[in-house]
């Protein structure tokens, strides 16, 4: 028993501030400590919007005289059903993993970059166009040369967005997707028109990448080295935003930017370099998938993996670490959907239904954002200059 001012005595844990371990629902809400309540949000509102998004998906496939049911099983039996699945799902979890990064880096930076396509199509072009300029040793330096150029295309497209946003003022969420188009016209005009190799007849493409510079599976199996890149990736750009001065920083500029050139935060030079590296992420996408699949720049390359990494990103709160496991679900979700064409007669394409439904519950989900789970603050303690502060900058 703890004494009061009054003389009386009260339970320690009666009318306690509650701590982490003291967490407990009440009238319906989660009440706790601020950091607990935060983590289970995180967890929670994802979760609702996929077990959503699984619901409505099951009542459009009803809706067209299937079984709901069997488009469940047959979903996740394609995408981690067996070895096969397994590696289809892996194999298309790479590139997701880094176009994710393109909007996740640059969003904890304040930004919302959804141009990751483009950058995705013109790292691809460069890495498969640098034997035209050089020629690379047929190992893995020279891959390594092919990724880099790669990389650096897709740094520099995606850094112009945050360089108009700072220098111009022009909407990053519009300039992305115009670039992106801009990027895709481009591709096409070089594959098609100067660079293409006179050999293509039906499917105009780059002259093929030597075999030396091919990226292999690992371990012998159809899961190539890129899966290995994208969780190197997301780990060191989780590290980076986490751990570092640098990144702290980056967090800072993106949650309050008036804060930030309050304390001397070069905010500028932040947010491009938040841009360069997640367009760097995703131009590293588009050599890989040369590289590993595709041998050649060509149209197939243009397969919506850059759009498909904003729902990946979003999915995972702009988390890196998040989005590896996040990468994982949809790359499976994609890899099923020749399984419910040969099965239940639905088109291929009717995954991307489902990544429709989920994309629009999480953005959706946010309105619930904070009152879910709801923190309960210290008696006596100072009030949180957080609201005044989000007032005063919006």
């Amino acid at each position: 028993m703890t004494p009061t001012p009054g003389g009386a005595s009260r339970h320690p844990l009666k009318g306690a501030p509650p701590t982490a371990r003291q967490s407990r629902f009440h009238g319906g809400r989660w009440v706790g400590n601020p950091r607990s309540a935060e983590s289970l949000e995180s967890v929670a509102l994802p979760l609702l919007a996929m077990g959503g998004a699984l619901l409505l998906f099951g009542a459009f496939v009803w809706v067209g005289g299937k079984s709901p049911v069997d488009a469940w099983t047959l979903l996740f039996k394609g995408a981690f059903g067996d070895w096969f699945s397994w590696q289809n799902s892996l194999q298309r979890a790479a590139p997701l993993m880094l176009t994710a990064l393109c909007v996740a880096i640059p969003a904890r930076a304040g930004l919302v970059v959804i141009g990751g396509e483009g950058a995705l199509v013109l790292g691809g072009l460069a890495g498969a166009t640098l034997p035209y300029v050089v020629t690379p040793p047929a190992n893995a330096f020279g891959s390594a040369l092919l990724l880099a150029a790669a990389g650096v295309a897709g740094a520099g497209w995606i850094a112009l967005v945050g360089l108009l946003r700072q220098r111009r003022g022009v909407n990053e969420t519009i300039s992305s997707l115009l670039l992106a188009y801009i990027a895709i016209a481009l591709f096409k005009h070089l594959v098609e028109g100067p660079l293409r190799d006179p050999a293509s007849l039906n499917k105009p493409s780059t002259r093929p990448i030597a075999d030396g510079l091919l990226i292999g599976g690992i371990g012998g199996s159809d899961i190539h080295w890129g899966l290995a890149f994208g969780i190197a990736a997301c780990i060191a750009s989780g590290l980076w935003l986490f751990q570092t001065p640098s990144g702290f920083a980056t967090r800072v500029v993106g949650g309050n930017a008036r804060a930030a050139l309050l304390v001397g935060l070069p905010g500028t030079r932040l947010i491009v370099v938040a841009c360069a590296l997640g367009g760097a992420c995703a131009g590293l996408a588009g050599g890989i998938e040369v590289l590993a699949v595709h041998t050649s720049a060509n149209a197939a390359l243009i397969a919506g993996l850059g759009y498909s990494g904003i729902l990946v990103s979003f999915v995972a709160r702009h988390n890196p670490w998040a989005a590896m496991p996040v990468a994982v679900l949809f790359g499976g979700f994609g890899a099923a959907g020749s399984l419910l064409q040969r099965r239940m007669d639905l088109p291929d394409a009717s995954v991307l239904v489902l990544q429709g439904f989920a994309f629009l519950l999480i953005l959706a989900s946010e309105a619930l954002r904070g009152r879910l789970f709801v923190a309960q603050a210290k008696p006596g303690a100072a009030p949180s200059v957080a609201p005044v502060a989000a007032q005063a900058v919006s």
